[in-house]
């Protein structure tokens, strides 16, 4: 697929704008899939490192990061970069940084990952050369609904549209890493690899599901997750019984992994 797509939309990644908005003709011309109000564009997020420990998946890029990605393997081209090069470039651009990186690095360590993969802390796994991070997404591509980013409804399995595509590209990430963890950020992603941990390509017990998302918007399940903020404290739309069984069961599935050291 990748060179194929690649390939298929080089002449629009030449010819684009020095400002890029993924909208209007723009998006017309980068569509790969359309299903009344969804629509599926295309960005090149098609590297996938080749030994990952972690894969992140989010549900969806949003607009704001296609137009980076496109912008960032647009700037590669320029500087004549190999095709693999660039990709790894607009992979580059994607990992996040900041609030979101500390708090995910806390809770994976809160669960005893790095003990797991025996080193100090998981936040020696972010930015390492060897590339031990992979970021992808349950729609590897740009989702809209009615222009608006994909947010999680319609449904990411019920909808066929949007089915076909996990069971494409996500499935391909799935398939040429079985040995990686995957670490679905929110309950959208989680569904997906689920779905296709029930066709068989993705072994559960490497799924960890159940660490809240780790947005700034998300806090108080954050802090309450990493004990933090006492249960006391909470605000009445936390359910904090959900947030401990969570942690039990993330710590005893990773306390059980077989992990090549």
């Amino acid at each position: 697929m990748l060179g194929t797509l690649i390939e298929r939309f080089l002449p629009v990644l030449r010819a684009l704008p020095e400002r890029i908005e993924l909208t209007g003709d723009t998006a017309d011309a980068l569509t790969l899939d359309l299903d009344g109000a969804i629509r599926v564009v295309w960005v090149p997020f098609e590297y996938v490192p080749k030994r990952p420990v972690l894969a992140l998946v989010g549900i969806t890029p949003g607009r704001y990061q296609g137009e980076q990605a496109l912008a960032a393997f647009r700037d590669a081209l320029r500087r004549d970069l190999s095709t693999e090069d660039a990709l790894r470039h607009v992979e580059a651009t994607a990992s996040f940084s900041g609030p979101m990186r500390a708090n995910l690095v806390a809770m994976l360590d809160h669960i005893g990952l790095h003990d797991a993969l025996a080193i100090v802390s998981c936040s020696a796994l972010f930015g390492a050369i060897e590339e031990p991070v992979h970021f992808t997404s349950a729609m590897r591509y740009p989702v809209f609904v009615n222009g608006i980013n994909y947010s999680g409804t319609p449904d990411i399995i019920r909808t066929t549209i949007l089915r076909r595509w996990v069971e494409t590209t996500l499935a391909e990430e799935a398939k040429l890493l079985p040995e990686v963890l995957w670490v679905p950020l929110g309950p959208k992603p989680a569904l997906a690899l689920h779905h296709l941990a029930a066709q068989g390509l993705i072994e559960r017990n490497r799924i960890l599901d159940g660490l809240p998302h780790p947005s700034g918007a998300n806090a108080e399940r954050v802090a309450f997750f990493l004990g933090r903020k006492p249960r006391e404290a909470l605000s009445r739309a936390t359910r904090p019984e959900r947030i401990e069984a969570a942690l039990d069961r993330l710590r005893g599935q990773v306390g059980r992994l077989a992990i090549p050291r």
